[in-house]
């Protein structure tokens, strides 16, 4: 059986490592961060994805999936590394990508195969890491297989996604694609699809960029109509009943590891001539302006208000605040000297101090509702009710029962309904 060097043991590196380990292969995972190997190997590891607890635990005692620091020489090397956003010139960062594929570039030989699952512009493969890993003296599709498989994973939901969601797979030539369908074919179930290396990169930053664009029409319709004076998730939701018509909703902004950078990494490409994609990003990226400014407009007359701030993560019941919307909601809260104080029931570890729930909302002025967590549908308004200071709870998800909160003395805002409260 075919070893396996996966590099990178994040959100996506760890349970793709897991799943090859399961299957057969015998994988090396590598990862820089001692405290997550320290963390596998002594037991002590701890994910809120469903499964993976209980296959990284499987694998690791099988000896199908060992741990290191530097990769190995093995048969396959898949590089699953970050590849953040410079937001200064909103550039992709691919220095990981660059100095994982200079440490492999010793370690290959004739018939290895090299995967990157990281998202990356157009032209990552052919122009930045096939001259990298030609520095062996072998040459890409004659003495190795160079191939582009991007994720395509939801936090929260990883391993079923990684198993059921359909692949796309895009070699430097057709020889590379084949030997990596093989491999993903051993556990993924849904489609295989096979294309070009760079066609490959755009289909999965057209993926995400789809996704921004519609939320960010959503943003924009949640603007337009609460200037006229009308509800619209009800507008969206008649809307969409058209059978060629497909809205996302609004929200506070847009969180995550993928879609608040995936989109900058086309304009990064043709900077003059993309256009909507670049507005979608402005108007997503102020959404979370626009929340502030909406609940200062109902606390303008309250004197030293205090926000209520609840959900941090970037979306529901995940411990995941990359990028969160929240985030850059409590800066501006706290740049323009607001007390703001937050709570998730997920989340553990924050830039900004988390509270207990009683403590955040004891003495508010305006309950802000960031994230649609399950746990938040149990909350109940008539105990909230009397620990307030002013009764007035802000929804930008459209998730509580405006009844329940209503019947409680509330005063109820849903972003994007200015129909009369």
């Amino acid at each position: 059986m075919k070893k396996i060097c996966v590099i990178g043991l994040g959100y996506i590196g760890l349970p793709t490592a897991c799943l090859f380990a399961k299957y057969g292969y015998d994988v090396k995972g590598i990862e820089m961060k001692k405290m997550i190997i320290d963390s596998i190997k002594n037991g002590t590891f701890n994910s809120p994805e469903t499964g993976l607890n209980e296959l990284v635990e499987e694998v690791v005692k099988s000896g199908k999936l060992t741990l290191n620091n530097k990769p190995e020489k093995s048969d396959i090397f898949i590089i699953c590394v970050p590849t953040p956003l410079n937001e200064k010139a909103t550039l992709c960062d691919l220095s990981y990508v660059k100095s994982t594929a200079i440490s492999i570039t010793p370690l290959l030989e004739k018939g290895n195969t090299v995967i990157l699952e990281s998202t990356v512009p157009p032209g990552t493969i052919k122009n930045v890491l096939l001259p990298i890993l030609e520095n062996s003296g072998l040459k890409a599709g004659e003495d190795f297989n160079l191939v582009y498989c991007p994720e395509r994973l939801l936090p929260g939901n990883l391993l079923k996604e990684i198993i059921n969601n359909d692949r796309v797979i895009g070699g430097i030539d057709d020889y590379s694609s084949k030997i990596a369908k093989e491999l993903y074919s051993s556990f993924v179930k849904g489609n295989i699809y096979i294309t070009d290396a760079t066609t490959a990169e755009v289909i999965k930053l057209m993926e995400n960029t789809y996704r921004d664009i519609n939320i960010a029409l959503a943003n924009e319709f949640a603007m337009v109509c609460e200037k006229l004076g009308i509800n619209v998730w009800e507008a969206i939701k008649i809307a969409n009943k058209h059978p060629r018509v497909n809205i996302h909703f609004p929200g506070p902004g847009v969180g995550g590891h993928c879609i608040p950078k995936d989109p900058w990494f086309i304009f990064e490409s043709f900077p003059n001539g993309v256009k909507i994609i670049k507005t979608a990003r402005e108007i997503n990226d102020f959404m979370p302006e626009y929340v502030v400014e909406t609940v200062k407009r109902y606390i303008k007359n309250i004197k030293n208000p205090k926000v209520a701030l609840l959900g941090v993560s970037y979306k529901a019941n995940v411990d995941d605040t990359r990028n969160s919307p929240s985030t850059k909601i409590i800066e501006i809260f706290k740049q323009e000297g607001y007390e703001v104080s937050a709570h998730d029931p997920h989340v553990k570890n924050y830039g900004f101090e988390l509270h207990e729930f009683e403590d955040v909302v004891k003495n508010a002025d305006c309950i802000l509702l960031c994230v649609n967590h399950n746990k938040y549908k149990k909350i109940n308004p008539k105990i909230i009710s009397k620990l307030v200071r002013n009764k007035l709870i802000i929804d930008t998800k459209n998730f509580i029962d405006k009844k329940l909160w209503k019947d409680a003395g509330f005063d109820v805002k849903v972003l994007g309904n200015g129909k009369p409260r």
